[in-house]
């Protein structure tokens, strides 16, 4: 039991999201809700980005960008 859900409960929720939504519908909808839950335990392990790190990334992109521009001229 899921916090007080039990089989008839979940059964009647199953019958009431394939009447709305149809047979057809069903895998989208488990593929979206999938990625979206691996995606925010993605989120949520990943080490936080330093500002240093970040600071030091975009110097590094501007100096690329403006090298890029000095060879076009």
């Amino acid at each position: 039991m899921i916090g007080g859900i039990g089989m008839p409960e979940l059964l009647v929720i199953l019958v009431i999201v394939l009447i709305i939504f149809g047979a057809g519908k069903l895998p989208e909808i488990g593929a979206g809700l999938g990625k979206g839950i691996r995606n925010f335990k993605k989120a949520t392990t990943e080490e936080p980005e330093l500002p240093e790190k970040k600071a030091q990334a975009v110097e590094q992109l501007e100096a690329k960008n403006s090298e890029s521009e000095k060879g076009k001229t």
